[in-house]
């Protein structure tokens, strides 16, 4: 009987079913660490365990999508096999691999695993760091920043060495041809397929810093060697898999976190996530469970430049404009005559804005070229140094603003009717909230509900329904020219002439420009248009072309925003809808502000008045 047991024992699968009780194979199936290698989650209408993996490549078990013991099973199976080389599954899982030898003290047995050992050697990886790259309103991928890790190799003492490190990030394979409409389209309701990848840390830069002028934060996890192989190990199986990409909630910081949540066991990030996982939010959570041990601020091209021109003086500013539209050359007596340090200084920032302007295509080739090349030349004959001034770090880092999840309580009176007031927000950031750790000007909200009980009639209506509403308010001044523009989608009541409220879908959009200071004080002016439609309007809809004329004043304890607002309906019984308003905002701490609001409105010639106050929290 021995010989027999011993022949039988040569059989991988033979050995694991008579050395390990099936009561330690249900444990490890069900396994925090086992369910969190294969991604799998609790499905929302039932306790049944499913993958959120959608690629058969990522399973070795026919049903490994919805059963962690089946393909616990097969992959026990799987790694015990003879042999070795690529396809071996000890090669494509590698992480899998060590985790159950670990639990099953199954013994560790060399294999040669050429692409794998060639991937791990060439990233040389000692730390690893998670990179915030700032919100971007421009692009509906990047409208709530965006993360990604970059993995730092070993020996690095320069900064400019870790421009050539490796980065992993998770994003949407998007069509190329898709606009950014389909794009957001089809990102919310997944579309498209998520793919993680690896790409030099130098690319992410030029695309973030140089490009879409982005700040990047760079927050240094403190992992263990063990706790990186076991991320890096867990990579690798991701690489090329696909998981349905979705912009709310399975997008590329909720991958990022599941991959924290592999390289130590027990941190649990992705259970913080509910309806939506905002980048700043996760790194917020990161930030909370004490895995950074340094961050390191990269300010944008955008930022550095503008840092270099509000260093110069009045006068060196007005030789730099001077050189760049062409009317003085850099060496016209006026700007050799500036002290030899100045000169130097105003040479090098006007060389550097106009490289910025060049990425903006706003110039000629020929132009820039001619400008540099004198430029060049000029600060060549200036034997004086002039450090770059250093764009200075922000007081408040991105995750250290307000949580994007708000929810406000107060009443008010709208005519002669009593009402209170319930506004839900999930995301993300408005002009009047907490201004510290978010763009100066730029508004983004999604899904907010603003619903009212009337006191007098005992009446509850659904106000407004924002799906989203977009805000930029970019200031102008005589170096950057951005255009302000806004747009939003959603339901909303709106008056009849027979005096009845109706809700009624909208579309409007509006584009203008801003002036004054960023952050304080600002003034726009915008050109709009409102589109409604709605059997309960005559004709089923109504077009207007308005205009949006405001002051804004963001402040780290008072934010307030005053207005006029007009429209022309032109179909529906042609008239006019003005609209005067003032409100502000007390922000008594990161999670909680007082909000007061007043408006007049004059529609269909009925003059009202409605006010309110309350409560913004901000979860």
């Amino acid at each position: 009987m021995r010989p027999l047991l011993l022949c039988l024992c040569l059989l991988p699968s033979v050995c694991l079913s008579a050395t390990t009780p099936s009561s330690r194979i249900d444990q490890l199936a069900q396994s925090d660490e086992w369910l969190t290698l294969l991604h799998y989650q609790e499905t929302t209408y039932s306790d049944a365990d499913q993958s959120q993996a959608d690629d058969a490549a990522f399973f070795l078990s026919p049903e490994g999508a919805t059963n962690p013991k089946a393909e616990l099973r097969a992959t026990l199976e799987a790694i015990q096999q003879p042999g070795g080389g690529n396809d071996h599954a000890r090669c494509r899982f590698p992480a899998r691999d060590q985790w159950l030898r670990r639990q099953l003290n199954l013994p560790a047995r060399p294999i040669d695993c050429p692409d794998y050992d060639t991937w791990r050697s060439e990233l040389n990886t000692e730390a690893v760091t998670l990179v915030f790259a700032a919100s971007y309103l421009n692009s509906p991928s990047s409208m709530f920043g965006h993360t990604f890790l970059r993995l730092d190799p070993d020996d690095t003492d320069e900064a400019a060495d870790l421009l050539l490190a490796d980065t992993i990030s998770y994003a949407a394979d998007a069509e190329a041809h898709d606009s950014e409409l389909m794009f957001a389209y089809r990102g919310i309701f997944g579309g498209y397929p998520g793919i993680t990848s690896v790409k030099p840390y130098y690319e992410k830069i030029r695309l973030y810093s140089d490009i879409e002028n982005r700040d990047l934060w760079e927050y240094r996890l403190n992992l263990t060697d063990q706790e990186i192989d076991r991320m890096l190990a867990h990579a690798w199986e991701l690489a090329g898999k696909n998981f349905d990409y979705y912009f709310f909630d399975e997008n590329c910081a909720y991958r990022l976190l599941a991959l924290i949540d592999v390289a130590r066991p027990g941190t649990d990030l992705l259970d913080r996530v509910g309806t939506h996982a905002i980048p700043s939010d996760t790194v917020r959570w990161v930030v909370d469970e004490n895995l950074v041990a340094s961050v390191n601020y990269r300010p944008s091209s955008a930022t550095e430049v503008r840092h270099a021109i509000d260093s110069l003086s009045e006068i060196e500013q007005d030789h730099v404009l001077e050189m760049v539209e062409g009317d003085v050359m850099p060496t016209a007596r006026r700007v050799r005559e500036l002290p030899a340090r100045r000169r130097a200084e105003v040479l090098d920032t006007t060389y550097e804005y106009v490289q910025f302007r060049a990425r903006e295509d706003e110039w000629r080739r020929e132009r820039r070229a001619t400008l540099s090349h004198a430029l060049l030349s000029e600060r060549s004959r200036i034997d004086a140094e002039a450090p770059r001034p250093t764009a200075p770090r922000p007081e408040v880092r991105d995750d250290q603003g307000h949580d994007t999840f708000r929810i406000g309580l107060g009443g008010g009176r709208e005519g002669n009717r009593g009402f209170a007031q319930l506004s839900v927000r999930p995301a993300y950031h408005d002009l009047l909230d907490p201004p510290a750790g978010y763009r100066p000007g730029a508004q983004l909200q999604f899904l907010r509900l603003d619903a009212r009980f009337y006191t007098g009639n005992q009446e509850l209506k659904l106000e407004q329904l924002t799906a989203i509403e977009i805000r930029s308010l970019s200031v102008r001044d005589r170096f950057f020219s951005p255009l302000s523009w806004q747009v939003g989608v959603g339901g909303r009541r709106t008056d009849t002439r027979n005096g009845r409220r109706v809700l009624t879908p909208y579309l409007e959009g509006g584009v203008g420009g801003s002036w004054g200071q960023p952050g304080e004080l600002q003034a726009f002016a915008m050109a709009t248009a409102d589109l409604e439609i709605d059997d309960d309007i005559a004709r089923g809809h109504n077009l207007a072309p308005g205009a949006d004329l405001g002051l804004l004043h963001q402040g780290r304890t008072v934010s307030l925003m005053a207005g006029l607002k007009t429209k022309a309906w032109l179909i529906n019984s042609q008239h006019r809808e003005d609209r005067a308003y003032t409100e502000v905002r007390w922000h008594l701490d990161r999670g909680l502000s007082l909000q007061a609001r007043w408006e007049r409105e004059d529609h269909f010639d009925r003059m009202e008045t409605t006010w309110r106050t309350g409560l913004q929290l901000y979860f």
